[in-house]
């Protein structure tokens, strides 16, 4: 289908998704010490934590007894602890340590050297085009509802 350029065009949101979704997936498979489901935990804890364990999975969308396995790794492991919520003596809040803190920005610096090793590899022109693209996907991401998945 042909569009304008200021109209959105199905094709090129397609191509784009499939892109971004790649681009997600090998970033994703880097290797870490920890696992998807750990390090995926870990953000959370970071952005919400102190965070009870109910919460972190109703967040990552899986069963309490799935979170409480994943949660029983990074405890072994130091990344997180696990201190007693002082509204619920039953539950527990969760908050990283300075390891998983340390686990954190050395996983983000990892894909970031990932993505500039892809980078420089690039056109001059390439460069300025996605330079240039960087404000507008910040933008679509910020629009794009939470609860909405992309298939």
């Amino acid at each position: 289908m042909n569009s304008s350029p200021t109209q959105p065009d199905t094709e090129v949101a397609a191509r784009l998704r499939v892109a971004l979704g790649r681009l997600n997936r090998q970033l994703l498979q880097r290797q870490s010490e920890a696992s998807f489901a750990q390090l995926s935990a870990l953000f959370v804890i970071e952005k919400w934590g102190p965070i009870r364990i109910g919460d972190l999975a109703q967040r990552e969308k899986v069963a309490a007894p799935s979170m409480t396995r994943t949660l029983s790794g990074l405890v072994a492991a130091g990344w997180v602890q696990r201190e007693p919520d002082p509204d619920d003596g039953r539950s527990f809040m969760v908050t990283l340590t300075p390891g998983g803190e340390t686990l954190i920005t050395k996983v983000r610096k990892q894909r970031t050297a990932a993505l500039v090793q892809g980078m420089e590899r690039l056109t001059g022109a390439q460069l300025e085009a996605l330079q240039a693209a960087v404000p507008v996907l910040e933008q679509l991401a910020d629009e794009v509802e939470p609860k909405q998945r992309l298939s």
